[in-house]
């Protein structure tokens, strides 16, 4: 059994690195350092992976079968080549941040939010290290590719 203090712990840490994430993805997004989009990503990976510091994949379509063969190839390809890869729930919630104030933007104008991909580093370093860690973290913990759950507001 897990002690209460550890479950809270967790917790305040999934939801500091959803937080640092949030930040993060939209501090990409204005740099320019962010591909969204499954096809976009998997160019990129092919034609410079040492460009790329964190793979962001959904879980909000669980049953794509298509799709899921997509995610098995992309972190194959990212534990291959050590990138930080999370898998994210809350796609409602990656429009809200990605998407800007209209929220009656069309998907195609946002872009796939299956896959994002981070590339190098001109973005915030503190927050990068943050989710970097929260990847590492939960690693040791024999979680391969660490889930968060991002919150709508």
């Amino acid at each position: 059994m897990i002690p209460e203090e550890s479950v809270g712990s967790v917790e305040t840490r999934m939801q500091s690195a959803s937080l640092a994430l949030e930040e993060l993805l939209v501090t990409a997004q204005k740099q320019h350092c962010l591909t969204v989009g499954i096809y976009e990503s998997a160019k990129l990976l092919n034609a410079d992976p040492d460009s790329v510091v964190l793979c962001v994949l959904t879980t909000d379509d669980e049953e794509d079968v298509a799709l899921q063969i997509h995610f098995t190839l992309l972190q194959s390809f990212c534990c291959d080549s050590s990138i930080n890869i999370l898998r994210v729930s809350g796609v409602q919630r990656l429009r809200q941040l990605l998407g800007g104030v209209d929220a009656n933007q069309n998907q195609e104008e946002i872009g796939d939010l299956h896959c994002m991909l981070v590339t190098n580093l001109q973005v915030d370093h503190y927050r990068l290290q943050e989710v970097g860690m929260y990847c590492q973290e939960s690693r040791l913990l024999d979680q391969w590719v660490p889930e968060l759950v991002l919150q709508e507001r």
